[in-house]
């Protein structure tokens, strides 16, 4: 088994690292509650809204190891973790949706604008009495004469204040769970299509994120993204390419993390020595290691099953959660190694432990991916 970077991935990564330093100054405030468009727009220039998309529809035509390479070296090159997050809610679970299972008409309409990041889009599945239990939404779509007319609410809904377009899922078969829910493209200026103010969060602040309101909302048949009743699949694939990949951003920051607390271990002095020297700290240094590179292994894994098309759930599921809970791990140790300073917003190390939280819910929480390696394990 070779874990060797090739000479492209080294480029790639290089490439990243260098975009970075140029475009996210160190000095700019991550914890402010607002969508900054200049830096989206930098990003999408870059190529971070269509990496896995075929270049012919204005991706990069990544395959998924290197897509993650990529995003693992924005995640540590860029303390923009909410910017970084909308990029990958954008790509993965709506942008990939449409190029896998879109017809050649909304292809032609959406595809180019979507992964050149032109359009923003938002994936909205989520409703308030449905939550982790996510086939059982209340959102219905009707067909007639031409059009469904969709009716319904999604909440927590990541770029919704500022996309312009939603991936909505509804029944279509009110009788039916898993195989009664349809995918459709909605337009923001739908008749009927409502969207909330921003909601403040304390993790991956710059994430813009809303419910939305659908209020008999007429759409054209031609935008079922799909075939009717298999939204559940198209949900599942994307989730599938959302926790392979983006991931990778919370590998990228902990490596970030680890390195920031080694300089201030050995700089800082208690006792007539580098604390570095104490066994408490450097533990928790040695643990964080740990965490980093297990974490990395895990995702490698999935990128080269994922790139040689061998199915690998199981590994998803056990890379999410691995990563998810180390990068809370990691955010809290490293806030104990900077001590009182660790909650300064001024060094903003506490960044990675707020918007690492997120992560244990969001893609699937922590307790579902439990449940899923388990069923993989045949416990279930």
């Amino acid at each position: 088994m070779d874990f060797e970077i090739n000479d492209d991935q080294k480029s790639y990564i290089d490439s990243v690292v260098q975009f970075a330093a140029k475009t996210f100054p160190p000095t700019q405030p991550y914890d402010d509650q607002s969508f900054n468009e200049s830096n989206w727009k930098h990003a999408a220039n870059f190529g971070f809204a269509g990496l896995p998309v075929p270049e012919e529809w204005g991706g990069s035509g990544l395959n998924v190891l290197d897509t993650i390479l990529m995003v693992e070296a924005l995640g540590k090159s860029c303390p923009d973790l909410g910017l970084i997050f909308s990029l990958c809610a954008h790509m993965f679970a709506c942008t990939v949706p449409v190029w896998n299972h879109g017809s050649a008409l909304i292809k032609e309409k959406y595809l180019h604008d979507l992964a050149s990041g032109k359009l923003i889009a938002a994936n909205a599945i989520t409703e308030p009495s449905s939550g982790s239990d996510v086939y059982n939404m209340k959102t219905t779509a009707k067909f007639d004469n031409g059009y469904y007319y969709i009716t319904g609410e999604k909440c927590f809904i990541t770029n919704a204040p500022v996309a312009d377009i939603f991936l909505v899922y509804a029944k279509t078969n009110t009788e039916q769970s898993f195989l009664g829910i349809s995918c459709f493209l909605v337009p923001k200026k739908t008749t009927g299509l409502f969207i909330s103010q921003n909601r403040k969060k304390s993790g991956l602040a710059s994430t813009p994120w809303a419910d939305i309101y659908l209020n008999n909302c007429f759409i054209p048949q031609s935008h079922l993204l799909g075939s009717l009743d298999v939204g559940a699949l198209i949900f599942h694939d994307s989730m599938i390419w959302e926790r392979s990949c983006l991931f990778a951003a919370y590998v990228g920051a902990m490596e970030r993390a680890l390195e920031k607390c080694i300089s201030h271990a050995k700089e800082r002095h208690q006792f007539g020595k580098p604390i570095c020297h104490n066994q408490a700290i450097s533990d928790k240094l040695v643990d964080i290691k740990a965490r980093l590179e297990t974490s990395r292994l895990l995702l490698y894994k999935v990128g080269q099953q994922s790139s040689q098309g061998k199915p690998n759930e199981l590994d998803v599921a056990l890379s999410k959660l691995w990563i998810s809970e180390s990068a809370v791990q990691t955010g809290l140790d490293a806030i104990q190694i900077f001590g009182g300073m660790g909650i300064s917003k001024e060094v903003g190390i506490d960044r990675l432990l707020l918007d690492s939280l997120p992560a244990r819910i969001f893609s699937g929480t922590s307790e579902v991916q439990r449940e899923l390696i388990a069923k993989q394990m045949g416990l279930r």
